[in-house]
């Protein structure tokens, strides 16, 4: 007789009913669903859209319309059928934030309101600075800036006719010709730009939404004038003030901006002998007019202090400054003079002293500008201006390591294209 342990003996049954369960279910009853307690899911919290100022545009009814030439804040408010008491509550609850005073033709307010009302205020100054008024209740304002993205980019192009053009052409526009001028200011007349001088420029431009809304900074350039390389790098070591500076690391700024106005001509040069359209006779002309529309703002060419403002019969308006011991300047035919300009006033270089006009002995809208070196008048074409001091030593390897970067980024980006003109 075959033994076997007597757990072994006692399993057998349940194995054996166990395994009748398994055939009931499987063969007996393939079609019974296998019951499943389902369980309560919550529904999703609804999203909550903003529209571009923050607000929940979805539940307000929106009426928007442009300020129109002269037409006042009050004037606004009363075409939203806004009580002109409550105007001025919000006026007076809004003046550390806004002065109502400045809105501007073009500029767009938006209003938001429910069946209880208006609820919302917006006034929208530019693409990127706006107001929130809430009139729910105590009226009260606020200032704020929609999110600015910054965007790298890279153009090039030939001078062809102008330098705005150009940049035109390149898919810049008027505020970068604007910017690189100002970079150039010191080092580059932009009035003796000629065909076929060349630029690469690598910048920041600001954009909201993918739309461009200005250039934040102009991070390197090169443009070539007359054959020559002019080089210019950003660099602001340690958040200090900014500056351009050349390959080698020699600043960029100089004493004295080229030119005291933004993209006019040259109509007249620095000369012993020039005959005069007035006076009809030849004489010196120991000035540099730069023609332009009446009203151009002219600016101070260097930091200094003004000696005389005021009339003459041959200058007209004028302002003359003085710098240093060694060196002055002059400005004449104004239409007007700058406010504040008097003698004693201290002057920045790029500050505006007056506006084109064509007072005193003059045929049309210029500016005659004229410069003195040692009580000596000069061609400040010819001057070797005195320039910046350099990098500091300490920080030339900071410079060169960020200049080498920005030139592979202009090089790669225009190679194409500047090898396409040849």
């Amino acid at each position: 007789m075959l033994f076997r342990p007597r757990r072994v003996r006692t399993l057998i049954p349940i194995v054996a009913f166990l395994a009748a369960v398994g055939v009931y279910a499987l063969v007996l009853k393939p079609d019974q669903p296998v019951q499943q307690t389902a369980l309560p899911v919550d529904p999703p919290e609804p999203e909550i859209v903003f529209d571009e100022f923050g607000l929940e545009a979805e539940r307000f009814e929106i009426a928007e319309r442009e300020v129109k030439r002269g037409e006042t804040f009050a004037a606004v408010m009363a075409d939203f059928d806004i009580p002109y008491n409550y105007v001025l509550e919000l006026v007076d609850a809004s003046s550390d934030v806004f002065d109502v005073r400045r809105i501007r033709p073009g500029q767009e307010f938006r209003l938001y309101q429910d069946e209880s009302g208006p609820r919302h205020l917006v006034y929208r100054q530019d693409p990127i600075r706006y107001v929130v008024f809430d009139l729910d209740g105590e009226p009260r304002a606020e200032a704020a800036e929609r999110p600015i993205d910054l965007v790298e980019r890279s153009i090039s192009g030939v001078i062809t006719n102008s330098l705005y053009q150009s940049l035109i052409d390149a898919g810049a526009d008027a505020e970068l010709a604007n910017r690189l001028a100002d970079v150039y200011a010191w080092s580059i007349d932009f009035y003796r730009i000629q065909k076929n001088d060349r630029f690469e420029v690598v910048f920041e431009e600001r954009q909201i939404d993918g739309q461009k809304v200005g250039i934040e900074k102009i991070l390197a350039a090169r443009f070539n004038h007359f054959g020559e390389d002019h080089n210019a790098f950003y660099f602001s070591p340690d958040g200090e003030r900014a500056e351009y500076y050349d390959e080698e690391g020699n600043s960029l700024r100089k004493a004295f901006l080229s030119a005291p106005l933004k993209y006019t001509r040259i109509s007249s040069r620095y000369t012993k002998r020039r005959f005069h359209p007035i006076n009809r006779r030849y004489q010196p002309h120991l000035g540099t007019d730069y023609a332009a529309p009446t009203g151009t703002p002219i600016y101070t060419v260097g930091d200094g202090v003004v000696t005389e403002a005021g009339f003459g019969r041959g200058n007209g308006n004028y302002v003359k400054i003085r710098h240093n011991g060694t060196y002055s300047t002059q400005y004449l035919h104004m239409s007007r003079i700058a406010g504040g300009m008097k003698p004693g006033r201290r002057v920045k270089q790029g500050e505006v002293i007056g506006y084109v006009g064509q007072t005193g002995l003059a045929t049309g809208p210029h500016l005659c500008y004229r410069f003195w070196k040692n009580g000596q008048q000069v061609d400040p074409l010819k001057e070797q201006l005195p320039a910046a001091d350099p990098i500091d030593p300490s920080l030339l390897a900071a410079f060169e390591q960020q200049r080498d970067v920005l030139i592979a980024k202009f090089d790669g980006a225009s190679g194409d294209l500047l090898a396409s003109t040849e």
